[in-house]
């Protein structure tokens, strides 16, 4: 963090007390403490969101990076019609698509395309200290989470947001613009793909997968800071 963010964050002690509107209101006039603070609070989301889109780490983080400067760059855009953490959820979907669509041309993706209005986006751990118990965890969150990459990626994204985000249903369905029954249809084929791969291992971890935090958390708010700066 920059003097002139330290200075900021201990002048506003508060701020991880701070509603999701107020952090808002002081990003707009480019608070580099606010805006620090929502990358915080949305990097676990997001990059669970474009990991459910993409196949792999890096290309999730390179999605959720471009998020972060299209929002924070358009903020004055957002017009508050939504919470602001829906409006970049779906702005971090549109980023994993067009990045999706960018290295695999030839693969098929349809979570949106049953939507009346195609456009998505209108721009205007644990920490465990039993050594045993951390590694099977960690062994586990292995498992669920080759099983969640080798799911396809009209199933991949409703379980992610329903398993780790704890959507529900109708919430999924206005987020991605599709039909109720829709997305019951695929979390139920999501977890029988996965059921079938991982049998009775299904049972708990999935608050465990993709995990954003520490230095990698840190990192993008610091990377995403500076190409604002510029």
């Amino acid at each position: 963090m920059s003097a002139q963010a330290q200075r900021r964050a201990s002048a506003t002690p508060g701020l991880a007390q701070s509603s999701e509107g107020q952090l808002v209101a002081a990003a707009l006039s480019r608070d580099e403490a606010a805006i620090r603070e929502l990358i915080r609070r949305m990097n676990p989301r997001l990059f669970r969101v474009a990991r459910g889109i993409v196949s792999s780490d890096a290309e999730a983080e390179e999605a959720v990076q471009e998020t972060y400067l299209s929002a924070f760059t358009r903020l004055g855009e957002f017009q508050g019609r939504s919470s602001f953490s829906t409006w970049v959820t779906r702005i971090a979907i549109n980023n994993a698509l067009m990045l999706q669509r960018k290295v695999r041309p030839q693969e098929e993706f349809d979570t949106v395309s049953e939507a009346s209005n195609p456009q998505i986006v209108n721009f205007p751990g644990c920490d465990l200290n039993d050594p045993e118990a951390s590694t099977g965890r960690s062994q586990l969150r292995s498992l669920l989470e080759q099983a969640v990459s080798n799911l396809p990626a009209d199933l991949r994204l409703p379980l992610l947001l329903h398993e780790t985000e704890g959507l529900k249903v109708r919430a999924i369905a206005e987020l991605l613009n599709l039909n109720v029954v829709t997305v019951r249809t695929r979390l139920y084929r999501a977890r029988r793909q996965m059921r079938t791969e991982l049998e009775a291992q299904l049972e708990r971890g999935f608050d465990s997968i993709f995990p954003f935090d520490g230095a990698r958390c840190a990192g993008m708010a610091d990377r995403v800071v500076a190409r604002l700066q510029d």
